[in-house]
């Protein structure tokens, strides 16, 4: 696999480049994949960069896990990756790139990132900057620290809450402790609720142990989950409807793969980009024709036709 750097550009900003003898030696940056490129005539559109299989894998913070009088140093890395395809503001006569640029009032001079601080407006018009040695001077290293408060079983926590996921691994000379605090979470089918400060913020979250590793999520708090947006109506629902019900859901019955699926409407996206680039008409798909069926029964019944038929070509590989 080669890998290529892209000086002085953007990463999700699309750019002509001859893939040829020039990428032999080239410093790493980031992986260059088939299908993260568009062929064009004056060579290939980059579309985004794409870090999966690589070692790359960003580190979000030092840590350590505390509980009782144990402490495991560790680290914090992020789980998921964005692969979707990203576009650019262009205006809509020439095409030319939008920018934004960040300005100064009084002196309408252009500001660079290391012009500007952070300030809050305690006053109308006054403000206090706060530095980012401000912000780590404020931290313990308790508040680094993943403290665990208490134990609980597995599923105990409405999903509702999940919010973000990390890796928690291990820090040289904490393997042990932590492959013990695992396991041991493990065989008892436990999970640890626990704070710890990420950014700016004291945050709620829960270890949960793999078979390796342990994942961390964090969790909302109460007051940030919205209620239901209003009250659903109590509907009775009769008893051959619900035995149907049934049925149909264990006609449907399957093991969740992931490796199994991929972002469809991505990769049309991706067709679309390169037949627009090519000169090609864009001709929409026809629709599938929605059933008419009104009546719950009759609904449930065609379904489990339908689920039916499927189910025993699969189960007869035909």
């Amino acid at each position: 696999m080669y890998s290529l750097v892209l000086q002085n550009i953007h990463l999700h900003r699309a750019i002509y480049y001859d893939l040829g003898e020039s990428l032999k030696g080239a410093p790493v940056f980031f992986p260059l994949r088939k299908k993260n490129f568009i062929k064009a005539e004056t060579g290939y559109i980059c579309m985004y960069h794409e870090s999966k299989g690589t070692d790359r894998m960003a580190k979000t913070q030092r840590s350590a896990i505390s509980f009782g009088l144990v402490h495991i140093p560790a680290e914090l890395y992020t789980v998921v990756q964005d692969n979707d395809i990203h576009f650019n503001q262009l205006a809509k006569d020439n095409h030319e790139r939008v920018r934004y640029k960040k300005t100064c009032p009084s002196c309408k001079r252009e500001l660079t990132s290391n012009d500007i601080v952070k300030g809050f407006e305690y006053e109308k018009g006054k403000y206090v900057v706060i530095t980012d040695d401000d912000f780590e001077k404020i931290k313990t290293e308790k508040d680094r620290s993943i403290q665990i408060m208490f134990f609980t079983d597995f599923g105990k926590i409405d999903p509702i809450y999940y919010n973000r996921s990390y890796y928690v691994l291990p820090e040289k000379g904490g393997e042990k402790a932590f492959e013990l605090l695992r396991e041991a979470m493990y065989e008892e089918k436990k999970a640890a609720v626990g704070k710890t400060v990420l950014g700016n913020s004291e945050t709620l979250l829960v270890l949960l142990p793999q078979k390796t590793g342990i994942l961390m999520e964090t969790l909302f708090y109460a007051d940030e989950v919205k209620d239901i947006p209003r009250e659903l109506p109590k509907t009775k629902v009769g008893k051959a409807e619900l035995d149907m019900a049934k049925q149909l859901i264990e006609t449907m019955n399957g093991e969740f793969r992931p490796e199994q699926y991929q972002d469809g409407y991505q990769q049309k996206l991706r067709e679309l980009i390169e037949k627009k680039i090519e000169g090609q008409e864009i001709v929409a798909p026809g629709e599938e024709k929605e059933s008419n069926i009104i009546d719950l029964m009759d609904a449930l019944k065609a379904s489990l036709g339908k689920d039916g038929q499927k189910n025993a070509k699969r189960a007869t590989g035909k």
